[in-house]
């Protein structure tokens, strides 16, 4: 007990990560968010993948890349304008954003081994 306890101790905490600075300007970037936020707002909890389909579908021209999609939804999840929050389905995780004010409605993935279902030969 006494040496996990100075094993824990010794460890360096992980390094504080700075906050993102968006380069685009204000007036993009608020149209950005605007239709980000619209999409997860309207569609539920989603993974990363599909609000890059939605957001495609919309046609949102500031947005370059799925890349730059990601930068801005970590920007909207540390000003509180998104929470992202995780489906376990046995080892299996998944990633969704959401917005504060919606009720998680996860829909569970299937397991990919399932015993109930008898195996053709």
């Amino acid at each position: 007990m006494f040496g996990t306890a100075i094993r824990s101790m010794a460890k360096k905490p992980k390094p504080k990560m700075k906050p993102i600075e968006l380069k685009t300007p204000p007036e993009q970037t608020q149209t950005i968010t605007r239709v980000i936020f619209d999409v997860v707002k309207e569609h539920g909890p989603l993974t990363i993948a599909e609000t890059w389909d939605r957001v495609k579908e919309v046609g949102l021209r500031g947005l370059t890349s799925k890349r730059h999609m990601k930068i801005v939804l970590r920007w909207m999840r540390e000003r509180q304008k998104l929470r992202q929050i995780c489906n376990h389905v046995g080892p299996h995780k998944q990633f969704l954003y959401t917005t504060w004010f919606t009720k998680p409605n996860i829909k569970q993935a299937k397991p990919v081994n399932d015993s109930s279902t008898p195996k053709p030969p």
